[in-house]
C-alpha cells in the first residue's frame, strides 16, 4: 500500500555535531545521500523521511514527514536522536589528553560525531544483516529488505513524487521464508532463517528489546539474552546494545577495534584469535583506559577515527 505524507522543514542548529560521520560511520544503514556532494542526507526514522540540508555554516534545515505538534516537540525529538544530551567532553576520562596526547590529537576533530538512538528492532535485525559485509552493501541490502517487505510512502520532493520505505515489522519479517529473505542477506539462506527466527522472538514477546534498555539490568544480561539466538554472537549483541538499547557502555569489538587497541594502547593480546574469552579480556581493557559507563561511545569515536586517520577508508 502506498500512503501519500506531507512534508514540513525546520531549522536545526547542529554546529556541534559531525553529521557525515555520526550518518555514516557504520552504525546506521538507513541514510543516505540525496545528491553526491551537496551535502544533502535522506534516512527513514520510525517509517518517516528526514532530509538533511546544509543552509549556512552553522545551520541545517530538516524536512520530514513525521507530524510534530510543535516545533519544540521536534527539537527534542532531533536531540534526543543525535544524543545532544551527552557531552563530549564527559565521554573520556579527564587524564586521557594528557596520558595519550597524540591520540587526542587525532580524534578531537571526531568529538562531534554522535551515537543515533535507533529502534531497536530495526537494529537487531541490520547488524544480523551485517556480518562481515561493507557498508555500502549493509546499505543496500537494508534498503531492498525495506523495500520488499516494508510499508511504501510517497512525498512531494521539488515538485516531484519521492518514494521511501518503512522498515518490516516483527510479524511481518516472522512470516517470510529463507528462501525468500536470502535476497536480503547477501544470499545466506542460514542468516536468513536466524533472522526470521529472531523476528519471531520479538513478534511473540519472547525477546523484550525494550526490556533490554533498561539500565538497572545487566549489560552481561541483556547480551545473554541476545546470544541465546542462533546469529548473535558477543560482537553483533554489544552492536544491538550500544546503537539500538541506548547502552553506551557496551563495547563491540571488531577488526578495527581490534587493530587500534595494539597499536595506539598497547593492548596484549588484541591481535590473537578473537575467542570468547579474548573478546572478554579485550573489553575489560577497554573499560580500563575508557569511562565504563561510556565506554561504546568514545569506542565508536576511536573506531571512527582510526578508519579515517590511520586506515585513510573513505567508502561509507
Amino acid at each position: 500500500m502506498t500512503q501519500t505524507e506531507k512534508l514540513k522543514t525546520v531549522k536545526k542548529d547542529l554546529r556541534s555535531i559531525d553529521i557525515e560521520g555520526s550518518l555514516f560511520s557504520g552504525q546506521c544503514f538507513r541514510w543516505d545521500y540525496l545528491r553526491n556532494g551537496k551535502q544533502i542526507y535522506f534516512g527513514v526514522i520510525d517509517d518517516n523521511i528526514f532530509i538533511i540540508k546544509k543552509a549556512k555554516q552553522t545551520s541545517y534545515t530538516i524536512t520530514t514527514s513525521k507530524n510534530f505538534s510543535h516545533d519544540e516537540a521536534f527539537h527534542e525529538f532531533m536531540n534526543n536522536y543525535f544524543c545532544l544530551d551527552i557531552d563530549p567532553n564527559e565521554l573520556f576520562p579527564v587524564e586521557f589528553s594528557e596520558r595519550y596526547p597524540g591520540i587526542w590529537k587525532l580524534i578531537k576533530p571526531y568529538l562531534g560525531l554522535k551515537i543515533l538512538r535507533q529502534n531497536a528492532f530495526e537494529t537487531l535485525i541490520t547488524f544480523m544483516c551485517a556480518q562481515g559485509l561493507g557498508m555500502k552493501i549493509i546499505r543496500r541490502q537494508i534498503s531492498y529488505l525495506a523495500k520488499e517487505y516494508g510499508e511504501q510512502y510517497t512525498v512531494p520532493l521539488e515538485g516531484k513524487p519521492f518514494i521511501y520505505y518503512g522498515f518490516p515489522s516483527p510479524e511481518t519479517l516472522a512470516g517470510t521464508d529463507p528462501e525468500s529473505l536470502r535476497l536480503c542477506t547477501n544470499n545466506n539462506c542460514i542468516r536468513a532463517k536466524n533472522i526470521i527466527d529472531a523476528a519471531k522472538s520479538v513478534a511473540s514477546g519472547v525477546l523484550d528489546l525494550e526490556c533490554l534498555k533498561d539500565p538497572e539490568m545487566p549489560l552481561e544480561t541483556a547480551r545473554k539474552r541476545l546470544c541465546a539466538h542462533s546469529g548473535i554472537g558477543y560482537k553483533i549483541a554489544d552492536c544491538i546494545l550500544l546503537f539500538g538499547l541506548h547502552r553506551f557502555s557496551a563495547f563491540p569489538i571488531d577488526t578495527h577495534v581490534r587493530q587500534y587497541l595494539a597499536s595506539w594502547f598497547s593492548v596484549g593480546d588484541a591481535l590473537q584469535t578473537l575467542t570468547q574469552k579474548n573478546y572478554l579480556f579485550l573489553q575489560d581493557q577497554a573499560l580500563r583506559l575508557l569511562k565504563p559507563e561510556f565506554a561504546g561511545f568514545a569506542g565508536h569515536i576511536l573506531f571512527h577515527s582510526w578508519r579515517k586517520e590511520i586506515k585513510h577508508l573513505t567508502t561509507y
